[in-house]
């Protein structure tokens, strides 16, 4: 293994665990990265050791929240099926983790085998698109949480981010009328391939988010479906 590929890897695992041990919720964060790598609980529990109703049971907070050996199995375990499926997880957060992004920005992350036109996205999403030509092609997704995004990325970040987006779905989670991550968008040159703004419904959005995205000509798509179902759904 390159030392280059090495280094990346254990900053990833550091993040990864270091999100799980101040996380509020343990187990809710180990599930999100467990469907973030794509690894199902039966992989994963044969991976460390334990049984699926183990995992299932800390995912879900029926049993205690795991020490700091049992974290860095688990982390381990992501990442080292991750290596063997040929490293496409890692590979995705390697430009975040170069710009040392605080990882609690950004939820999830991922680059389609193939390209899939925006139709066939909202659909997967069971979004709602405000504007922009369905037949656009989308290369992949970023899950951005916009709150902290806002309060923790400096404007610099902030436009590395759009920036590494083009023809890429950027997912704004947490936002109350769109407008905010619109108007960041509106400074940039590069643009995403399409703004979906989650949890939001049509007369929640405000006027001007609308309006950039029709002046950008950048697709505008809302959804309500529930994150983790979201991510687990654009795994294919």
């Amino acid at each position: 293994m390159h030392a280059e590929t090495f280094d990346v890897r254990r900053r990833l695992g550091e993040k990864i665990a270091g999100e799980i041990v101040f996380s509020e919720n343990p187990g809710k964060t180990i599930k999100k990265w467990r469907i973030s790598f794509n690894v199902s609980q039966s992989d994963l529990a044969e991976a460390i050791g334990v049984s699926s109703s183990v995992i299932s049971d800390y995912e879900n907070g029926r049993r205690k929240s795991p020490g700091l050996a049992v974290i860095k199995r688990i982390v381990e375990a992501l990442l080292d099926i991750d290596e063997k499926r040929g490293g496409e997880t890692i590979k995705a957060y390697e430009r975040i983790l170069r710009a040392d992004f605080s990882m609690d920005v950004i939820y999830d992350i991922k680059e389609y085998p193939s390209p899939i036109s925006l139709e066939d996205f909202v659909e997967i999403i069971s979004g709602e698109i405000i504007f922009g030509n369905l037949s656009k092609q989308i290369n992949g997704h970023t899950i951005i949480d916009s709150l902290k995004a806002i309060l923790k990325l400096s404007s610099d970040e902030f436009y590395r981010l759009y920036g590494w987006s083009t023809e890429r779905a950027l997912i704004f989670t947490k936002v109350s009328t769109g407008k905010s991550p619109m108007v960041a968008l509106r400074v940039t040159n590069l643009k995403p391939g399409v703004v979906v703004l989650h949890g939001l419904k049509r007369e929640d959005l405000d006027p001007i988010t609308v309006k950039i995205a029709e002046i950008e000509q950048i697709p505008l798509v809302l959804t309500r479906m529930d994150v983790e179902e979201m991510i687990e759904r654009l795994r294919f």
